[in-house]
């Protein structure tokens, strides 16, 4: 069980954007326990390898009640969008901060699974919203970069405040 550190917003590692994966191997696998073992521990319901310094296109979700239900992507693509949604949307890397953002309802991705098989999957509702956002930590953009410019300057403020807090 190894726990990776998870970037902190507004650290600028965050807006790099990942590269595709070239080969689902045993390392790309490992990535993904680890990187499942730190969303649970967290707690959180998806992680992006860009938020623990991996510039892979990599993404685990669990959005199960019962956290039984990893969700692996590799290498994902949103083939189809539908319908808008607003949801309060919160982010390991921007902790303690909640702000509604507006998503598409629906979407199709197609993906990898972590043995390199291709597959589609539909999702709606929370698991669209997180697919969304973690896909986003893909691109190198972070949630809070959908609000006013306001709210991100308080946003990152209030973080650089807690990062030095916690430095200190």
């Amino acid at each position: 069980m190894s726990r990776l550190s998870i970037l902190k917003y507004p650290d600028p590692r965050l807006h790099t954007k990942a590269s595709p994966v070239l080969s689902v191997d045993d390392s790309i696998r490992q990535l993904v326990t680890d990187m499942a073992d730190t969303m649970y521990a967290a707690p959180g319901i998806g992680l992006a390898a860009t938020q623990v310094d991996v510039h892979k296109r990599v993404i685990v979700i669990d959005v199960s009640e019962d956290r039984n239900r990893l969700l692996t992507l590799i290498n994902p693509e949103i083939i189809a969008r539908e319908g808008t949604q607003i949801c309060e949307e919160g982010c390991l890397s921007v902790p303690g901060i909640y702000e509604d953002v507006e998503r598409s309802e629906r979407v199709m991705v197609r993906a990898l699974d972590r043995t390199g098989q291709t597959f589609e999957l539909e999702a709606e509702e929370l698991l669209a919203v997180c697919i969304q956002h973690e896909m986003d930590h893909l691109e190198g953009k972070v949630f809070v970069e959908y609000l006013s410019r306001l709210k991100q300057s308080r946003i990152k403020s209030k973080m650089q405040k807690l990062q030095m807090r916690q430095s200190a």
